[in-house]
């Protein structure tokens, strides 16, 4: 019975596991934070994987998982760790757009919670019942962190905001 529900849970990793790196990414805006942020999603995920299985939506049990881990990572981050303007050189990533980097950065801007919403609803192309799952939050919980989320952004991006709709 271990070996079907290890196979299960490799299969599953197997099928997800980019989709959840490319979300982690997202959130954290460092690929490799983002690898550790998913294996540590994934390592509690797999000691509970014979009750995750009995959830109606694993993905949706596994993307709270994912989130959660993220908010206590950055909770505990923000309290020993300070942050710099210079971004270090990553090698090995393709340039992005000047769209797509000030999209990041300013991602990288708002609260913790708020990007989860946004990264969800946006990227991910969620509904807000299915963000609201995720998350484990109410819908209107969903509504009013997607407006907040919203205009935190606006404010970080300033004029750069007609970037985006021109």
């Amino acid at each position: 019975m271990r070996e079907t529900q290890e196979r299960e849970f490799d299969e599953f990793v197997l099928a997800r596991q980019q989709k959840l790196l490319r979300t982690a990414f997202l959130l954290c805006g460092d690929w490799h934070l983002a690898e550790d942020l998913t294996q540590n999603a994934l390592a509690k995920v797999y000691l509970a994987w014979n009750r995750v299985q009995r959830v109606e939506s694993v993905e949706a049990y596994v993307h709270r998982v994912l989130f959660r881990t993220y908010i206590d990572t950055y909770r505990r981050r923000r309290k020993q760790e300070i942050l710099s303007a210079a971004v270090p050189e990553t090698a090995g990533v393709e340039p992005a757009s000047d769209v797509r980097m000030a999209l990041l950065t300013a991602l990288g801007k708002i609260t913790p919670r708020y990007r989860a919403v946004l990264v969800l609803r946006f990227w991910e192309d969620w509904s807000v019942g299915d963000t609201a799952d995720a998350l484990g939050i109410s819908t209107g919980t969903v509504k009013s962190h997607t407006h907040r989320g919203l205009e935190q952004l606006r404010s970080v991006l300033g004029d750069q905001v007609l970037d985006f709709v021109l």
